[in-house]
């Protein structure tokens, strides 16, 4: 299961937009507030209820209320109102938008702005659900308050999108019976290269085993190093497979530069074992290693298909706007490298002068 084709007309910042997405990796770059988050939440909302687990809805209503919940728990409108997430203007409005994945099926949501909990649900060809995972990986590492986090969360009325809650339920999933495939012990030792050590789990709590020199409890981790624990556990446990779509925002947050190399190499790992990937950055070591692999067929032997979303504001009316090309040397709008360029300027001025 692979998503093939976004649309999205009046959705927060996006008037209209239709994305072709790449079936391996995706990269979305874009300047703060452009809508680089807003792409893998709404993905993800619609995604999510049809992933492993998914129950076949038996009426309309309960159908409409698994998607309305999900949107509603993921993005946070205030008051709960979903018609918050139509695009403001003036009277009244209306936001329509769809997934299409490579099975042809389709699944379309479409709700007005004065909408609370109703929404219009429509899903053409959804046969075969049920049978892939999806996984967002916020900013935010989770898996050093797994042990407490899900039940709070239950009980609790939690200031948190739901993509953590369900990143802690994935991270309580028991280990998989049997040994590793071939390609998930590709991408553990890429990971297992970074951290020099293996993940284990004991009463509901993770810790990293370094040998020679014992186990330390995630608390006693680096944020970076916590976050390659969640996806090495994930890929024990079965969550990270071949069927799986996996949204990873801001990769880069809190990890030294030498760490983006092998990151990059073990998603590229994880690709080939067939997940599909989209990852948000804002991060020039993030990009160009993978800007490299699009660039460079030596690197790339597999010929994965790697695409550069980037994201800006239209100059005149301040519209969202995007291009998405194969490599990102060819965006036209490339705010990283824009920011790289500004700054060598900046340096050039002051050795030479003017």
């Amino acid at each position: 299961m692979k998503v093939k084709t976004l649309t999205l007309s009046n959705f927060m910042l996006f008037e209209n937009a239709e994305i072709n997405w790449s079936k391996n990796i995706n990269v979305i770059c874009g300047e703060n507030s452009t809508g680089k988050t807003t792409l893998l939440k709404v993905m993800y909302s619609v995604l999510k209820p049809l992933g492993k687990g998914y129950k076949e809805a038996t009426t309309k209503e309960i159908e409409e209320k698994m998607f309305v919940d999900k949107l509603q728990g993921v993005f946070r409108p205030d008051g709960m109102k979903i018609g918050r997430l139509v695009s403001r203007k003036q009277g009244s409005n209306r936001t329509d938008f769809s997934v299409i994945l490579d099975r042809k099926q389709q699944i379309s949501v479409g709700f007005g702005n004065r909408q609370e909990n109703h929404a219009d649900i429509r899903m053409d060809q959804i046969k075969t659900v049920g049978d892939f995972d999806v996984v967002y990986i916020p900013t935010k590492e989770m898996i050093s308050t797994t042990e407490h986090f899900a039940s709070l969360y239950e009980e609790y009325h939690i200031d948190f999108e739901e993509m953590y809650y369900d990143l802690a339920k994935l991270l309580d999933r028991p280990l998989t019976k049997g040994a590793n495939t071939n390609e998930q012990n590709e991408v553990l030792k890429s990971f297992e290269k970074i951290m020099k050590g293996q993940i284990v789990r004991k009463d509901k709590k993770f810790f990293l085993k370094i040998k020679g020199e014992g186990e330390f409890e995630m608390g006693l981790l680096s944020d970076g190093y916590r976050k390659l624990s969640m996806i090495v556990y994930m890929i024990l446990s079965g969550s990270l497979n071949k069927d799986t779509i996996l949204f990873w925002d801001e990769p880069e947050t809190n990890m030294n530069p030498k760490m983006i190399q092998p990151i990059v190499q073990a998603l590229v790992a994880l690709a080939k074992m067939g997940v599909q990937i989209f990852v948000t950055t804002h991060d020039y070591f993030v990009q160009q290693e993978f800007n490299m692999l699009a660039v460079y067929p030596e690197l790339n032997p597999e010929h994965l298909d790697i695409r550069f979303m980037s994201l800006y504001r239209d100059e005149l009316n301040n519209d969202v706007k995007f291009e998405l090309e194969k490599t990102a040397s060819d965006l036209n709008h490339n705010a990283i490298m824009q920011e790289f360029d500004a700054m060598y300027d900046r340096e050039q001025r002051i050795i030479y002068g003017n």
